[in-house]
Protein backbone atom coordinates (compact mmCIF):
# COMPACT_ATOMS: atom_id res chain seq x y z
CA UNK A 1 0.00 0.00 0.00
CA UNK A 2 2.80 2.42 0.79
CA UNK A 3 4.07 2.15 -2.80
CA UNK A 4 0.74 3.36 -4.20
CA UNK A 5 1.56 6.89 -5.34
CA UNK A 6 -2.03 7.92 -4.64
CA UNK A 7 -1.41 7.57 -0.90
CA UNK A 8 0.47 10.17 1.18
CA UNK A 9 2.57 7.35 2.70
CA UNK A 10 4.13 6.67 -0.72
CA UNK A 11 7.37 8.48 -1.67
CA UNK A 12 5.94 9.33 -5.10
CA UNK A 13 2.94 11.14 -3.64
CA UNK A 14 5.03 14.17 -2.71
CA UNK A 15 6.30 15.63 -6.00
CA UNK A 16 7.63 19.07 -5.11
CA UNK A 17 11.28 19.48 -6.13
CA UNK A 18 11.79 22.11 -3.43
CA UNK A 19 11.87 19.68 -0.53
CA UNK A 20 15.32 18.66 0.56
CA UNK A 21 17.69 18.62 3.53
CA UNK A 22 19.24 22.02 2.80
CA UNK A 23 15.90 23.83 2.42
CA UNK A 24 14.51 22.28 5.61
CA UNK A 25 17.75 22.93 7.52
CA UNK A 26 17.73 26.65 6.72
CA UNK A 27 14.16 26.99 7.94
CA UNK A 28 14.96 24.89 11.00
CA UNK A 29 17.92 27.09 11.91
CA UNK A 30 15.76 30.23 11.74
CA UNK A 31 13.16 28.59 13.96
CA UNK A 32 15.80 27.32 16.38
CA UNK A 33 16.84 30.90 17.13
CA UNK A 34 13.39 32.47 16.82
CA UNK A 35 11.47 29.95 18.94
CA UNK A 36 14.11 30.11 21.67
CA UNK A 37 13.68 33.89 21.87
CA UNK A 38 9.90 33.44 21.87
CA UNK A 39 10.07 30.98 24.75
CA UNK A 40 12.33 33.16 26.88
CA UNK A 41 10.31 36.35 26.28
CA UNK A 42 7.10 34.40 26.92
CA UNK A 43 8.35 33.20 30.30
CA UNK A 44 9.45 36.73 31.17
CA UNK A 45 6.03 38.05 30.20
CA UNK A 46 4.43 35.49 32.50
CA UNK A 47 6.80 36.48 35.32
CA UNK A 48 5.80 40.12 34.89
CA UNK A 49 2.34 39.23 36.17
CA UNK A 50 3.93 38.21 39.49
CA UNK A 51 1.96 34.94 39.62
CA UNK A 52 3.66 33.84 42.87
CA UNK A 53 2.60 37.02 44.66
CA UNK A 54 -1.07 36.26 45.28
CA UNK A 55 -3.72 33.93 43.94
CA UNK A 56 -5.51 36.84 42.29
CA UNK A 57 -2.64 37.26 39.83
CA UNK A 58 -1.97 33.55 39.42
CA UNK A 59 -3.82 32.20 36.40
CA UNK A 60 -2.06 28.81 36.64
CA UNK A 61 -2.28 27.74 40.31
CA UNK A 62 -1.27 24.14 39.51
CA UNK A 63 1.94 25.00 37.69
CA UNK A 64 4.18 23.30 40.29
CA UNK A 65 7.84 23.20 39.32
CA UNK A 66 7.11 25.03 36.07
CA UNK A 67 7.16 28.23 38.08
CA UNK A 68 10.70 27.65 39.34
CA UNK A 69 12.07 30.75 37.59
CA UNK A 70 9.57 33.33 38.85
CA UNK A 71 10.92 36.43 40.53
CA UNK A 72 9.91 39.91 41.64
CA UNK A 73 9.50 41.81 38.38
CA UNK A 74 11.71 44.95 38.33
CA UNK A 75 10.56 48.49 37.68
CA UNK A 76 13.78 49.45 35.86
CA UNK A 77 14.13 50.11 33.04
CA UNK A 78 10.61 51.46 32.89
CA UNK A 79 10.18 50.27 29.27
CA UNK A 80 11.21 46.68 30.07
CA UNK A 81 7.80 45.05 29.65
CA UNK A 82 7.05 47.15 26.59
CA UNK A 83 10.21 45.89 24.91
CA UNK A 84 9.79 42.28 26.03
CA UNK A 85 6.18 41.95 24.94
CA UNK A 86 6.72 43.86 21.71
CA UNK A 87 9.52 41.45 20.76
CA UNK A 88 7.47 38.41 21.83
CA UNK A 89 4.35 39.25 19.83
CA UNK A 90 6.04 40.78 16.79
CA UNK A 91 8.54 37.94 16.46
CA UNK A 92 5.81 35.33 16.86
CA UNK A 93 3.76 36.82 14.04
CA UNK A 94 6.85 37.33 11.87
CA UNK A 95 7.79 33.66 12.20
CA UNK A 96 4.43 32.35 10.96
CA UNK A 97 5.50 32.02 7.28
CA UNK A 98 8.72 30.30 8.38
CA UNK A 99 6.80 27.85 10.57
CA UNK A 100 4.31 27.03 7.80
CA UNK A 101 7.11 26.54 5.28
CA UNK A 102 8.96 24.27 7.70
CA UNK A 103 5.86 22.15 8.31
CA UNK A 104 5.27 21.94 4.56
CA UNK A 105 8.86 20.88 3.96
CA UNK A 106 8.68 17.91 6.36
CA UNK A 107 5.07 16.81 5.81
CA UNK A 108 6.11 13.52 4.06
CA UNK A 109 7.61 12.36 7.36
CA UNK A 110 4.29 12.67 9.11
CA UNK A 111 2.79 10.00 6.80
CA UNK A 112 5.80 7.69 6.55
CA UNK A 113 5.20 3.94 7.09
CA UNK A 114 5.89 1.97 9.15
CA UNK A 115 5.15 4.47 11.93
CA UNK A 116 8.03 3.15 14.04
CA UNK A 117 11.06 1.22 12.82
CA UNK A 118 12.77 1.14 16.22
CA UNK A 119 12.40 2.53 19.73
CA UNK A 120 14.54 5.54 18.85
CA UNK A 121 12.47 6.14 15.72
CA UNK A 122 9.23 5.83 17.71
CA UNK A 123 10.45 8.41 20.23
CA UNK A 124 11.38 10.72 17.37
CA UNK A 125 7.91 10.35 15.82
CA UNK A 126 6.21 11.11 19.14
CA UNK A 127 8.39 14.19 19.63
CA UNK A 128 7.54 15.25 16.07
CA UNK A 129 3.80 14.98 16.70
CA UNK A 130 4.13 16.96 19.94
CA UNK A 131 6.29 19.49 18.13
CA UNK A 132 3.85 20.04 15.26
CA UNK A 133 0.77 20.05 17.49
CA UNK A 134 2.42 22.30 20.06
CA UNK A 135 3.65 24.75 17.44
CA UNK A 136 0.24 25.07 15.82
CA UNK A 137 -1.47 25.42 19.20
CA UNK A 138 0.91 28.11 20.49
CA UNK A 139 0.92 30.18 17.33
CA UNK A 140 -2.85 29.94 16.81
CA UNK A 141 -3.76 30.84 20.40
CA UNK A 142 -1.16 33.63 20.38
CA UNK A 143 -2.58 35.19 17.23
CA UNK A 144 -6.14 34.88 18.53
CA UNK A 145 -5.11 36.63 21.74
CA UNK A 146 -3.46 39.46 19.82
CA UNK A 147 -6.66 39.86 17.80
CA UNK A 148 -8.78 39.69 20.99
CA UNK A 149 -10.67 36.67 19.65
CA UNK A 150 -11.08 34.36 22.66
CA UNK A 151 -12.77 31.47 20.90
CA UNK A 152 -10.71 28.78 22.63
CA UNK A 153 -12.05 27.09 25.79
CA UNK A 154 -10.70 28.35 29.10
CA UNK A 155 -8.36 31.20 29.92
CA UNK A 156 -5.60 32.16 27.51
CA UNK A 157 -2.94 32.34 30.24
CA UNK A 158 -2.88 28.70 31.43
CA UNK A 159 -3.50 27.33 27.95
CA UNK A 160 -0.62 29.28 26.46
CA UNK A 161 1.66 28.67 29.46
CA UNK A 162 1.26 24.89 29.62
CA UNK A 163 1.24 24.64 25.84
CA UNK A 164 4.54 26.53 25.71
CA UNK A 165 6.23 24.05 28.04
CA UNK A 166 4.97 21.03 26.07
CA UNK A 167 5.95 22.61 22.78
CA UNK A 168 9.39 23.72 23.93
CA UNK A 169 10.17 20.32 25.50
CA UNK A 170 9.38 18.64 22.16
CA UNK A 171 11.25 21.38 20.32
CA UNK A 172 14.35 20.90 22.50
CA UNK A 173 14.30 17.12 21.99
CA UNK A 174 13.85 17.54 18.24
CA UNK A 175 16.64 20.13 18.06
CA UNK A 176 19.00 17.84 19.97
CA UNK A 177 18.28 14.99 17.55
CA UNK A 178 18.44 17.05 14.37
CA UNK A 179 21.04 19.78 14.97
CA UNK A 180 24.01 17.59 13.86
CA UNK A 181 22.21 16.81 10.61
CA UNK A 182 21.31 20.48 10.12
CA UNK A 183 24.96 21.48 10.52
CA UNK A 184 26.04 18.83 8.01
CA UNK A 185 23.40 19.91 5.51
CA UNK A 186 24.31 23.58 5.76
CA UNK A 187 28.06 22.96 5.58
CA UNK A 188 27.79 20.52 2.69
CA UNK A 189 27.82 21.33 -1.05
CA UNK A 190 25.06 23.69 -2.14
CA UNK A 191 23.58 21.43 -4.78
CA UNK A 192 20.66 23.75 -5.30
CA UNK A 193 22.79 25.61 -7.84
CA UNK A 194 22.11 22.69 -10.18
CA UNK A 195 18.61 21.93 -11.51
CA UNK A 196 16.45 21.11 -8.52
CA UNK A 197 15.41 17.47 -8.33
CA UNK A 198 18.40 16.09 -10.25
CA UNK A 199 21.03 16.44 -7.56
CA UNK A 200 19.65 14.24 -4.80
CA UNK A 201 19.03 10.51 -5.06
CA UNK A 202 15.69 8.80 -4.71
CA UNK A 203 14.69 8.33 -1.12
CA UNK A 204 12.87 5.93 1.13
CA UNK A 205 9.41 6.79 2.47
CA UNK A 206 9.54 9.56 5.04
CA UNK A 207 12.62 11.29 3.66
CA UNK A 208 12.42 14.77 2.18
CA UNK A 209 13.48 14.25 -1.43
CA UNK A 210 10.93 13.10 -3.98
CA UNK A 211 12.02 10.14 -6.14
CA UNK A 212 10.02 11.57 -9.07
CA UNK A 213 10.01 15.36 -8.62
CA UNK A 214 7.96 17.66 -10.81
CA UNK A 215 9.68 20.16 -13.05
CA UNK A 216 10.85 23.06 -10.87
CA UNK A 217 9.30 26.48 -11.37
CA UNK A 218 11.35 28.22 -8.68
CA UNK A 219 14.65 27.53 -6.97
CA UNK A 220 14.94 26.75 -3.30
CA UNK A 221 16.56 30.12 -2.79
CA UNK A 222 13.61 31.72 -4.53
CA UNK A 223 11.26 29.85 -2.20
CA UNK A 224 13.23 31.07 0.81
CA UNK A 225 13.01 34.61 -0.53
CA UNK A 226 9.23 34.21 -0.82
CA UNK A 227 9.00 33.00 2.78
CA UNK A 228 11.25 35.82 3.94
CA UNK A 229 9.13 38.34 2.04
CA UNK A 230 6.00 37.08 3.81
CA UNK A 231 7.72 37.43 7.17
CA UNK A 232 8.89 40.94 6.30
CA UNK A 233 5.36 41.95 5.29
CA UNK A 234 3.95 40.68 8.59
CA UNK A 235 6.69 42.47 10.49
CA UNK A 236 6.03 45.79 8.78
CA UNK A 237 2.27 45.55 9.36
CA UNK A 238 2.56 44.52 13.03
CA UNK A 239 5.67 45.96 14.69
CA UNK A 240 4.34 49.52 14.73
CA UNK A 241 1.77 48.72 17.42
CA UNK A 242 4.58 48.75 19.99
CA UNK A 243 6.33 51.80 18.54
CA UNK A 244 5.65 55.52 18.38
CA UNK A 245 4.95 58.09 15.73
CA UNK A 246 4.50 57.20 12.08
CA UNK A 247 5.50 53.56 12.64
CA UNK A 248 2.22 52.95 14.47
CA UNK A 249 0.29 53.81 11.32
CA UNK A 250 1.90 50.88 9.50
CA UNK A 251 0.53 48.32 11.99
CA UNK A 252 -2.46 47.53 9.81
CA UNK A 253 -2.85 43.96 11.09
CA UNK A 254 -2.82 44.90 14.78
CA UNK A 255 -6.00 45.86 16.68
CA UNK A 256 -4.15 48.73 18.37
CA UNK A 257 -2.25 49.82 15.28
CA UNK A 258 -3.04 52.72 13.01
CA UNK A 259 -3.52 56.30 14.21
CA UNK A 260 -4.35 57.20 17.80
CA UNK A 261 -8.05 56.69 18.60
CA UNK A 262 -8.61 60.34 19.45
CA UNK A 263 -7.07 63.74 19.94
CA UNK A 264 -6.07 65.70 23.00
CA UNK A 265 -4.40 64.57 26.24
CA UNK A 266 -6.52 61.40 26.53
CA UNK A 267 -6.25 60.49 22.86
CA UNK A 268 -4.20 57.29 23.11
CA UNK A 269 -4.89 53.57 23.03
CA UNK A 270 -7.05 51.72 25.55
CA UNK A 271 -7.87 48.06 26.04
CA UNK A 272 -11.30 48.17 27.68
CA UNK A 273 -13.76 51.05 27.84
CA UNK A 274 -15.67 52.26 30.88
CA UNK A 275 -18.85 51.02 29.25
CA UNK A 276 -17.44 47.53 28.77
CA UNK A 277 -16.31 47.46 32.40
CA UNK A 278 -19.76 48.49 33.61
CA UNK A 279 -18.59 51.76 35.17
CA UNK A 280 -21.49 54.08 36.06
CA UNK A 281 -21.08 57.85 36.04
CA UNK A 282 -23.00 58.14 39.30
CA UNK A 283 -20.34 56.20 41.22
CA UNK A 284 -17.35 58.06 39.78
CA UNK A 285 -18.60 61.60 40.39
CA UNK A 286 -16.66 63.89 42.71
CA UNK A 287 -19.42 63.68 45.33
CA UNK A 288 -19.88 59.89 45.29
CA UNK A 289 -16.43 58.39 44.72
CA UNK A 290 -14.20 57.55 47.67
CA UNK A 291 -10.92 55.65 47.70
CA UNK A 292 -10.73 53.18 50.58
CA UNK A 293 -7.14 52.64 51.78
CA UNK A 294 -6.44 49.95 54.38
CA UNK A 295 -3.19 49.13 56.15
CA UNK A 296 -1.42 48.55 59.46
CA UNK A 297 -3.09 51.41 61.34
CA UNK A 298 -6.59 50.97 59.96
CA UNK A 299 -8.68 52.35 57.10
CA UNK A 300 -9.04 55.82 55.62
CA UNK A 301 -11.53 57.03 53.02
CA UNK A 302 -10.30 59.69 50.61
CA UNK A 303 -12.32 61.73 48.17
CA UNK A 304 -10.79 63.42 45.15
CA UNK A 305 -10.32 66.68 47.04
CA UNK A 306 -8.52 64.80 49.84
CA UNK A 307 -6.12 63.26 47.32
CA UNK A 308 -5.44 66.64 45.72
CA UNK A 309 -4.36 68.01 49.10
CA UNK A 310 -1.64 65.33 49.28
CA UNK A 311 1.73 65.92 47.56
CA UNK A 312 1.34 65.26 43.82
CA UNK A 313 4.11 63.80 41.69
CA UNK A 314 4.59 63.19 37.97
CA UNK A 315 6.07 60.38 35.89
CA UNK A 316 6.44 59.78 32.17
CA UNK A 317 5.48 56.16 31.51
CA UNK A 318 3.98 54.02 28.72
CA UNK A 319 1.22 51.43 28.92
CA UNK A 320 2.11 48.03 27.46
CA UNK A 321 -0.30 45.11 27.08
CA UNK A 322 0.10 41.37 26.66
CA UNK A 323 -1.33 41.62 23.13
CA UNK A 324 1.89 43.40 22.12
CA UNK A 325 0.57 46.94 21.72
CA UNK A 326 1.81 49.84 23.79
CA UNK A 327 1.46 53.59 24.02
CA UNK A 328 4.16 56.17 23.85
CA UNK A 329 5.24 57.71 27.16
CA UNK A 330 2.35 59.63 28.71
CA UNK A 331 2.78 62.26 31.42
CA UNK A 332 0.94 61.04 34.52
CA UNK A 333 0.33 63.04 37.70
CA UNK A 334 -1.05 61.82 41.01
CA UNK A 335 -0.23 60.52 44.49
CA UNK A 336 2.68 58.13 44.96
CA UNK A 337 1.71 54.63 46.11
CA UNK A 338 4.39 54.80 48.80
CA UNK A 339 2.73 57.94 50.21
CA UNK A 340 -0.63 56.17 50.37
CA UNK A 341 1.05 53.27 52.17
CA UNK A 342 2.51 55.71 54.70
CA UNK A 343 -0.99 57.10 55.38
CA UNK A 344 -1.98 53.72 56.85
CA UNK A 345 1.17 53.05 58.85
CA UNK A 346 3.64 51.53 56.38
CA UNK A 347 6.94 53.41 56.46
CA UNK A 348 8.52 50.62 54.41
CA UNK A 349 6.12 50.06 51.50
CA UNK A 350 4.62 46.54 51.47
CA UNK A 351 2.67 44.68 48.80
CA UNK A 352 -0.70 46.11 47.82
CA UNK A 353 -3.96 44.57 46.65
CA UNK A 354 -5.85 46.91 44.29
CA UNK A 355 -9.57 46.59 43.56
CA UNK A 356 -11.49 48.29 40.79
CA UNK A 357 -15.07 49.44 40.32
CA UNK A 358 -15.07 47.21 37.23
CA UNK A 359 -17.82 44.61 37.42
CA UNK A 360 -16.84 42.13 34.74
CA UNK A 361 -13.83 40.85 32.86
CA UNK A 362 -10.43 39.59 33.99
CA UNK A 363 -8.10 41.55 36.29
CA UNK A 364 -10.77 43.45 38.20
CA UNK A 365 -8.26 43.06 41.03
CA UNK A 366 -4.47 43.09 40.90
CA UNK A 367 -1.58 42.60 43.31
CA UNK A 368 1.66 44.59 43.19
CA UNK A 369 4.90 43.70 44.92
CA UNK A 370 6.60 45.89 47.50
CA UNK A 371 9.36 46.89 45.06
CA UNK A 372 6.70 48.23 42.70
CA UNK A 373 4.96 50.17 45.47
CA UNK A 374 8.31 51.61 46.62
CA UNK A 375 9.22 53.02 43.20
CA UNK A 376 8.62 56.81 43.35
CA UNK A 377 7.22 56.70 39.81
CA UNK A 378 4.40 54.34 40.86
CA UNK A 379 1.32 56.55 41.14
CA UNK A 380 -2.35 56.59 41.78
CA UNK A 381 -2.81 58.83 38.76
CA UNK A 382 -5.47 61.53 38.67
CA UNK A 383 -4.26 63.34 35.55
CA UNK A 384 -2.66 62.42 32.25
CA UNK A 385 -0.87 64.89 29.98
CA UNK A 386 -2.15 67.81 32.08
CA UNK A 387 -5.84 66.86 31.99
CA UNK A 388 -8.13 64.79 34.21
CA UNK A 389 -8.34 61.14 33.24
CA UNK A 390 -11.16 60.38 30.85
CA UNK A 391 -13.66 57.65 31.84
CA UNK A 392 -12.03 55.18 29.43
CA UNK A 393 -8.59 55.85 30.90
CA UNK A 394 -9.73 55.19 34.46
CA UNK A 395 -11.39 58.31 35.88
CA UNK A 396 -11.41 59.15 38.73
CA UNK A 397 -8.11 57.36 39.52
CA UNK A 398 -5.93 54.61 38.14
CA UNK A 399 -2.67 52.92 39.02
CA UNK A 400 0.39 53.43 36.82
CA UNK A 401 3.57 51.47 37.57
CA UNK A 402 6.83 51.44 35.57
CA UNK A 403 7.51 48.25 33.58
CA UNK A 404 4.26 46.58 34.68
CA UNK A 405 1.86 44.87 32.24
CA UNK A 406 -1.08 47.06 31.35
CA UNK A 407 -3.66 44.94 33.18
CA UNK A 408 -1.82 45.54 36.47
CA UNK A 409 -2.23 49.30 36.01
CA UNK A 410 -5.74 49.03 37.43
CA UNK A 411 -8.32 51.58 36.27
CA UNK A 412 -11.31 52.97 38.21
CA UNK A 413 -9.60 52.19 41.54
CA UNK A 414 -11.95 51.79 44.49
CA UNK A 415 -9.90 50.13 47.24
CA UNK A 416 -6.23 49.57 48.10
CA UNK A 417 -5.13 47.17 50.82
CA UNK A 418 -1.48 47.41 51.90
CA UNK A 419 0.27 44.50 53.61
CA UNK A 420 2.09 41.26 52.94
CA UNK A 421 0.22 39.10 50.41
Amino acid sequence: MRDDSRLPSAPGFWRSPLRGPWFTSVLGLVLLVGVTVLFVTGLLSYAAYNPDLASVNDKTPDKGILGFYLFAWPTNPYWLYRLNQGVHVTLGITLIPVLLAKLWSVVPRLFALPPARSLAHALERVSLLLLVGGALFEFVTGVLNVQLEYVFPGSFYPLHFYGAWVFFAAFTAHAALKTPAVVRNLRGPRKEREPVGETEPAAEPGTLVSPRPDTPTVSRRGALAFVGGGSLLLFLTTAGQSADGLLRRTALLAPRGGPDPGTGPNGFQINKTARYAGIRTAETSREAWRLVVTGRTGTVRLGRDDLLRLPLHSASLPIACVEGWSTSDQWWRGVRLLDLAALVGHDDPPDVFVESLQRRGAFRHAALRANQVADPRSLLALYVNGEELSPDHGHPARVIVPAAPGVLNTKWVARMTFGDL
